[in-house]
């Protein structure tokens, strides 16, 4: 082991004992770090303010060690005592105090390779700062000497391979960086600005909240800015430059307050930034920063401080505090100047012409009661609680480790054995609080929530409005009363923090190209899909038989669409059908009151009467279009529709092969031809026609059948009930099958139209069909190209413009001689020729 050589004197406070603690603690304070050589002695006075704080520590340490002596339980027959180091704020310094602690102070440093002999002192309590603590443990680590700090917090100190030895009673930054965001998370911050020390404990924090952001997706680092070690006015005018541009409204500090203090007299020039700091336990309780000149910027401040304890008969042990005037060491003398600060007064020799100017001389028997010192107030002990826990920590591992191995003393002890018993140590403070350590050496994880509230009379007071702690089966617990919290805005409630405003149900989140994933911007869910959660990461697909409401946040049964009774175009379709129903009715009473009349009685009186029936089924068909559609009504739709034409056609067709064949038999030689037509003949010729289209309906409905079908082709948002007829070759036979008689029977019309009967049924039988051609031939388009009900519509009126077409056609003109017309009822009249020429 090489040795580290020069002249160096540490600024210490010693007490002899049995069994020695160390102990490095900050006593000089410099706002702006000194560049100081390694072997050097700060020169810079030490601020009245500064020291009061830290003396504390130091003081609690000796305070800590003098109870646990007096304590007959704890430590019998073993005097501690210490060696208290000022690690000046500078690394070298405090790690030049480590090494001098375990080894002795000497002129020249030495360790032995292997570490023999006893070493002066047993364990360390500090360094405050996480770099000296990290330097200072990487070597005590090699000797598995136990070094316990109270307020070194980065997150590297928990790696037990690199830091075997380290405990400490305040707990990780890991820990601290989850607090942050768990207050982001309760606020609804999403933005915020990272400020961070250039040095271990501020770089560790910034990679812990880019890792832990990284994994939990809770909120995005509008910036991320490292604070100058030291005086440099024009980073750090940069750095407020970055948070004044920023939309972040919401700024957290991982640095001390040496940091803060150069940071906030450039925040002071801009008078318009108002932001809400978050400190980390560094600054939470820094009254340093506290003034009248900051307050503007820093009222509202949220932070996390060291949990506050108790430490019964601490204050009358401040008390006897004095200063000594015989040892010439800058830790005594930092006392004296403390002194000197609180009563206005100079030890001798004082400056020329002091006394003369009215000052006084100290005399070191003062009553620090007389006077309004903080050093006193032992109502806020903070990292005080944390030496004395330390302090303790170490203590009871020693008890334990030496009635574990009795008839051994204090002579023979070895750091290294104090390792084990401080990972197993256990124990309640008189103040109830709970102190061990866990597997990598940190303290149980909670902190206070402090809020900087700013009294009217100008004074500043730091008030608990929450607690945040972790249990193995809670996990993190805040507990925060928010009507306790200063807010510094005017509206005197917390700000807003985003980099976008949350997208509202109905919308989803689309990330803003080369931004953080809170920047986005908000897009509405297309049709047929919603979001019902606010910053939605995008929009879910409603079911089949639902659509997305017209705000997209919820999703709705699709409108249903058919041919209803209840609608306009219903109503008329089926007014229609029970009129041409009603009409057949009507005429078919009538022909069966005239039947002995020879014009019912012509061209077969019981064709007509049967033509008339299957026009009423042709009516009446057409309502098994209108309506739900359901499975019988799909089947038996297209079948009667199919029979009750073809039932139709097949009168017709009959009645004009019937009128050509009188006709040709009135010809010389002739009559042979009318034994074919009959009148069962004629009969058969209708049934056999109708079995036809009976026969390929039940084809078409045992094969592949009609059935209801929800189509959603024809409108996203609506749900159109039809009959899917399963089968277009058999819908095309059944149409095709009554166009064939149709066409047929039309062109035998067609060639009979000018036999001289002078009442020639077979011109009203050509007009009729003409008709019914010209009805379905429109029909084809007009069907293909109708969506949902209208299709269903198009068929119906076709139904209905078809029958009553044929009604009309065939027997407008008889009803007209029946009721009109009666003179003209009779055999000669119909029977009579023309003389042709």
């Amino acid at each position: 082991m090489s040795s580290s050589t020069g002249q160096f004197h540490l600024n210490g406070m010693h007490k002899a004992g049995d069994v020695v603690l160390g102990g490095i603690f900050q006593v000089h304070f410099f706002s702006v770090f000194p560049d100081l050589p390694f072997t050097s002695e700060p020169s810079q006075p030490t601020t009245g303010e500064s020291l009061r704080e830290e003396a504390k520590l130091k003081t609690t340490m000796a305070f800590a060690i003098d109870e646990i002596n007096r304590n007959s339980n704890l430590l019998p027959n073993v005097t501690l005592g210490y060696s208290l180091y000022d690690n000046c704020v500078k690394l070298g310094i405090a790690f030049r105090a480590g090494l001098s602690s375990v080894s002795g102070q000497e002129e020249q440093i030495i360790l032995n390779q292997t570490c023999a002999g006893t070493a002066p002192v047993i364990g360390i309590v500090g360094d405050p700062f996480s770099t000296h603590s990290i330097a200072i443990s990487s070597v005590l680590g090699l000797y598995r000497v136990p070094m316990v700090s109270h307020s070194a917090t980065c997150s590297c100190l928990s790696d037990r391979q690199k830091f075997p030895s380290f405990f400490r009673t305040i707990p990780s930054d890991a820990f601290q960086v989850t607090i942050h965001q768990l207050n982001e998370h309760h606020f609804h911050w999403s933005w915020a600005g990272l400020l961070v020390s250039d040095d271990d404990y501020g770089l560790h924090a910034a990679q812990s909240f880019q890792s832990d952001l990284a994994h939990s997706g809770g909120g995005c680092l509008a910036y991320l800015q490292v604070l100058p070690w030291g005086n440099d006015p024009n980073e750090l005018r940069r750095i407020v430059d970055v948070m004044k541009k920023s939309t972040a409204h919401v700024v957290i500090v991982f640095a001390n307050d040496s940091y803060m203090i150069k940071l906030m007299e450039e925040v002071g020039l801009e008078l318009h930034l108002s932001l809400q700091w978050m400190a980390s336990e560094a600054w939470t309780t820094a009254t340093v920063l506290q003034t009248p000149d900051l307050m503007p910027y820093l009222a509202g401040t949220l932070g996390i401080a060291i949990r506050r304890g108790e430490i019964p008969g601490f204050r009358k042990f401040l008390l006897q505090m004095f200063p000594d005037l015989h040892h010439n060491s800058n830790y005594g003398n930092s006392m004296v100047r403390f002194w000197e600060y609180t009563f206005q007064c100079r030890f001798t020799p004082p400056p020329a012409g002091w006394v003369e100017a009215g000052g006084t001389l100290c005399t070191g028997q003062e009553n620090l009661e007389e006077v309004e010192t903080e050093l006193l107030d032992v109502s806020n002990l903070r990292l005080e609680y944390n030496v004395y826990k330390a302090v303790y920590a170490l203590a009871y591992a020693l008890d334990d480790m030496l009635q574990c191995e009795p008839g051994r003393g204090p002579l023979r002890l070895e750091p290294w054995q104090l390792v084990y018993y401080l990972e197993k140590v256990n124990f309640t403070t008189t103040f109830g609080d709970q102190v061990s350590f866990d597997e990598n050496g940190d303290a149980l994880a909670i902190y206070d929530v402090m809020n900087w509230l700013w009294l009217p009379d100008g004074r500043t007071k730091v008030q608990n409005v929450g607690e945040v702690k972790r249990s193995a089966l809670k996990g993190e617990e805040l507990t925060i009363d928010e009507d306790k919290i200063f807010w510094n805005f005017e509206s005197k409630k917390p700000p807003h923090s985003l980099c976008s405003e949350s997208c509202p149900p109905g919308t989803r989140m689309a990330r803003k190209k080369g931004k953080p994933v809170c920047c986005f911007d908000c897009i509405p869910c297309s049709e047929g899909k919603i979001s019902n959660k606010t910053d939605a990461m995008g929009c879910t697909t409603c079911p089949e038989d639902f659509w997305s409401s017209p705000h997209r946040d919820h999703c709705v049964p699709k409108k249903t669409e058919f041919l209803s009774y209840h609608e306009p175009l219903g109503i008329c379709l089926t007014a229609g059908s029970l009129l041409g129903t009603c009409m057949c009715a009507v005429v078919l009473g009538i022909f069966i009151y005239h039947r002995s009349t020879p014009i019912v009685r012509a061209n077969n009186s019981e064709l007509s009467f049967q033509l008339l029936l299957s026009l009423k089924l042709c009516f009446l068909c057409s309502l098994l279009f209108i309506g739900r559609p359901r499975l019988w009504t799909c089947q038996l739709r297209h079948a009667a529709f199919g029979i009750s034409f073809v039932l139709c056609v097949s009168c017709i067709l009959v009645k004009t092969m019937v009128v050509l064949a009188v006709f040709e038999a009135s010809k010389p030689g002739g009559g042979a031809s009318l034994k074919w037509f009959g009148v069962l003949q004629q009969r058969g010729t209708v049934i056999v026609l109708t079995s036809v289209q009976a026969a390929i309906c039940t084809a078409w409905l045992v094969s592949a059948s009609p059935t209801p079908h929800k189509n959603t082709q024809y409108n996203n948002d609506k749900i159109v009930n039809e009959c899917a007829v399963g089968s277009t070759v058999g819908f095309a036979v059944l149409m095709g099958y009554i166009g064939l008689l149709a066409i047929l029977s039309f062109l035998i019309a067609f060639i009979a139209r000018n036999l001289p009967d002078s009442f020639n049924e077979a011109k009203l039988i050509t007009f009729s069909m003409l008709i019914f051609c010209a009805v379905w031939v429109a029909f084809v388009p007009a069907y293909i190209s109708s969506p949902g009900k209208y299709a269903d519509a198009v068929e119906v009126f076709a139904i209905l413009a078809s029958s009553f077409g044929l009604f009309v056609a065939l027997f407008g003109p008889k009803c007209y001689i029946i009721l009109l017309r009666p003179e003209m009822n009779t055999r000669k009249a119909i029977m009579g020729r023309e003389i042709q020429a």
